[in-house]
């Protein structure tokens, strides 16, 4: 019997059909993987077992019973961590728990996007922020970077040059810290230019801070959302560097006028609620200390990759070595 042939019934403008998964290579530079070895495991089932023991029932209820915005203690522990390391005075309401950064991106697209808006993005970018605007038909103008992010005397020259075509931007993309990439930072005297402009024009700041946890010297600029005083920063974050990826567990920061949209918009029925049950248990104790004993194993593989790459290629090869990542 010939098998159902579903290519007529397709939509318009798909991306290019999967393959089947075959397995990921031996070594393999693709995606962002964690090292297996700097998984907490042995926590993360602790706090598994206590947590589920404590509230286990809870997981009867859609969200817990803790609203659409996600687990109140994940969001309590991520209000006091953004207040501690990225400069950022935030409540628990100001944040939504997300099914990875990624859904975060597709719900500000949603909310914010039609077919043949304009963004502006940094030149070098993250494929997955990219292939998204490309999908909606959305046109991103790529912003150069140096080694201190975005150049923002270009992202000037751009908007003046939109706004006299009467074109305004439905925001400013950006991987300020840890760029992506890149692996550049953003100092605080650049964040302070780029939210100038994002005032003077109108157009909000989207910020993707995903990799900020994994600074070698632990030491990281205020967010541009901490430095905001307008509201105009939407800030985008994850544990899926700083504790693994398969967790899928993001954050979204927002003003409520956007907040509210974008909540109506997740349609979902909530994200994992056990993921986000054991992270909570998990990161209160042990974030702190968990973090920087992965940042030191990244580092030490950078320095190996450093080395490999002096005895291979010697004067041959220019490279920076990240501050991060």
């Amino acid at each position: 019997m010939a098998a159902f042939d579903f290519a007529p019934l397709l939509g318009p403008g798909l991306p290019a059909p999967a393959a089947r998964w075959s397995g990921l290579a031996k070594y393999s530079f693709v995606g962002g993987n964690n090292d297996a070895d700097a998984v907490p495991v042995e926590d993360l089932r602790a706090a598994a077992d206590a947590v589920l023991a404590r509230e286990g029932r809870a997981l009867a209820t859609y969200g817990l019973a803790h609203g659409p915005q996600g687990y109140r203690p994940l969001r309590d522990f991520l209000a006091t961590k953004l207040a501690r390391d990225a400069g950022m005075s935030v409540r628990a309401d100001d944040i939504m728990i997300l099914s990875g950064s990624l859904q975060g991106l597709d719900l500000v697209n949603q909310a914010l996007l039609t077919r043949g808006d304009t963004v502006l993005v940094e030149q070098d970018n993250y494929q997955g922020a990219l292939t998204r605007l490309a999908r909606l038909g959305v046109k991103p103008i790529a912003i150069p970077l140096d080694r201190d992010g975005m150049r923002t005397d270009v992202l000037a020259t751009v908007l003046a040059d939109l706004k006299d075509r009467g074109i305004r931007p439905k925001y400013i993309y950006t991987i300020p810290t840890v760029q992506n990439p890149t692996g550049t930072i953003m100092p605080e005297s650049r964040r302070a230019e780029l939210l100038w402009l994002s005032r003077a024009y109108g157009v909000p700041v989207f910020e993707d801070d995903c990799y900020a946890d994994l600074i070698w010297d632990g030491k990281r600029p205020r967010a541009i959302h901490g430095m905001s005083d307008h509201g105009g920063v939407i800030h985008l974050g994850s544990f899926s560097k700083s504790v693994a990826p398969a967790l899928r567990v993001g954050f979204l920061v927002a003003p409520w006028q956007i907040m509210s949209v974008l909540l109506a918009l997740k349609t979902d029925a909530g994200s994992g609620a056990l993921e986000q049950m054991v992270l909570a248990e998990f990161c209160k104790p042990h974030f702190a200390t968990h973090v920087p004993q992965l940042v030191k194993g990244l580092r030490a593989k950078l320095d190996t990759l450093v080395e490999a790459l002096n005895a291979e290629f010697g004067t041959a090869a220019e490279f920076d070595a990240p501050k991060g990542g």
